[in-house]
């Protein structure tokens, strides 16, 4: 799982100079995961994203979802057991995008469970996800 993720990791690190330039008249969206996780974007609105790198939506109220993967450390679990891989979905539902404005997702984990929390470009807190369900992977 460790070698998918850093695969995932450089090919997205590769795929960062593909990323489109932001249409003026929606709202961006950057994901920011923590180092040795994956966060993907799902969903915006219960449809289907057209690249999982980032979202784009037009201005007003909107729910995105999102992929967080990562590792349950040993500490969380027994002390002679091996990381824990959950694979989590994610909600994230503000009610004021604005068009031309940038923000961003961050994501972490604590223990078993994960957290996401959105940000405009002051670094403003606008939104904590809930979370919508978890497996191992």
């Amino acid at each position: 799982m460790r070698v998918l993720l850093l695969t995932t990791g450089l090919l997205t690190l590769a795929g960062c100079a593909g990323l489109p330039d932001p249409d003026p008249a929606q709202a961006w969206i950057d994901l920011a995961p923590r180092q040795d996780t994956h966060l993907q974007a799902l969903e915006v609105d219960a449809r289907s994203t057209q690249d999982p790198r980032y979202f784009q939506v037009p201005p007003g109220t909107h729910e995105l979802t999102l992929r967080y993967q990562f590792a349950v450390q040993p500490g969380n679990i027994g002390p002679d057991a091996e990381p824990l891989w959950r694979d989590c979905q994610l909600n994230v539902k503000f009610s004021d995008f604005s068009a031309g404005q940038r923000y961003q997702v961050q994501a972490g984990n604590i223990g078993f469970h994960p957290w996401a929390r959105l940000y405009d470009q002051q670094h403003t807190l606008l939104g904590k996800a809930q979370p919508a369900g978890c497996q191992r992977s």
